[in-house]
């Protein structure tokens, strides 16, 4: 009779956990303002997960890194105390990571897309190492290929090697210390917390490391000129807890997976445009706008695989990192 019992209350008890996981709105943190963008598709994603899970899969959007900056972010979505994200992957746990960032590794948006979407060589690279990060990937949004933002006119902007007196903002990582390096410029490691008082203050002249939308976003008031120079493909990624995408059940695995595609396909359509608008958003908020030419990027590209590249390699692994550069697709 007690064993009974005992295994009646289990039975309610697995019920009621089930059913208090199933009713747990999740959290999704991402890097910028609300009405933005990627908070606009996020919203679309959470609406769409809702109706196709007949509301048992339920998530709040968090905007402008309000549960934490990026690096800690992608940190508790490994530990759990995050359950989503979408943003660009920190290399602070991981140097590997830097290989989403290398300089110049695609020329445009057709071979961008072989090589980011599903399937392609480096969302397998990324797949990876997030999951040795207890994270699952579900998707990626391709958000523009990256430039300059100065405080001041531009010098040679098309010419690498020429020493140009500027010093830039860089991210904490090799990969943009050295571009700025080797195009002529002042690489100087800020994070990005202090970026624009740093940009403002006059220690640093301008930033490197985002694109038209992260500085029509979060630097405009201090974007003078802005370099369409192409530096490197940013794609922000959209992750959860492994151990959480584990314990859904098969159906709620695929209306997340399926969901989570739509999400990427719609980005892929609209991403380029996107960056167009946003580079017109600056130009109207007062900033000129500097477009290199062909043989300008093709210079550019050229120096920085010649003499980044083999640096850069080193901080990740030669073997592993020249592994992944030589299954790019063209």
């Amino acid at each position: 009779m007690k064993k009974l019992v005992s295994l009646t209350i289990l039975a309610v008890s697995i019920i009621f956990i089930s059913s208090a996981v199933q009713a747990k709105t999740w959290k999704i943190s991402h890097v910028r303002p609300q009405g933005t963008a990627i908070d606009i598709d996020l919203k679309q994603f959470i609406d769409e997960l809702k109706k196709a899970s007949g509301s048992k899969l339920k998530a709040k959007v968090y905007a402008a890194s309000s549960l934490g900056d990026y690096t800690v972010v992608q940190e508790r979505v490994g530990l759990g105390a995050v359950d989503m994200a979408c943003q660009p992957p920190a290399s602070a746990a991981d140097k590997r990571f830097q290989m989403i960032y290398f300089p110049y590794m695609v020329e445009g948006w057709t071979q961008a897309k072989k090589n980011y979407q599903a399937g392609g060589p480096i969302r397998e690279v990324v797949s990876q190492l997030y999951g040795e990060q207890n994270i699952q990937l579900l998707a990626a949004w391709p958000v523009y290929f990256g430039g300059i933002s100065l405080n001041r006119a531009a010098v040679a902007p098309g010419d690498p090697d020429k020493a140009k007196g500027i010093k830039l903002r860089v991210p904490p990582m090799k990969t943009f210390q050295l571009l700025a390096n080797e195009t002529g410029y002042l690489g100087t490691p800020i994070p990005f917390s202090d970026a624009f008082t740093a940009v403002q203050t006059g220690v640093v002249d301008g930033v490197v490391g985002s694109g038209a939308e992260g500085y029509y976003s979060s630097f405009r008031d201090v974007t003078k000129t802005y370099i369409a120079s192409n530096t490197h493909f940013e794609v922000w990624y959209l992750i959860i807890n492994k151990k959480l995408y584990d314990g859904l059940s098969a159906d709620q695995k695929a209306q997340l997976d399926q969901t989570a595609t739509a999400f990427e396909l719609r980005r892929w359509e609209t991403a380029k445009a996107d960056m167009a608008m946003n580079e017109k958003k600056l130009e109207d908020y007062g900033a000129t706008i500097v477009r290199l030419n062909p043989d300008e990027i093709a210079a550019t590209a050229k120096k920085i695989q010649t003499n980044a590249w083999p640096e850069i390699l080193k901080d990740v692994g030669v073997e592993w990192g020249q592994g992944v550069l030589d299954s790019i697709a063209k």
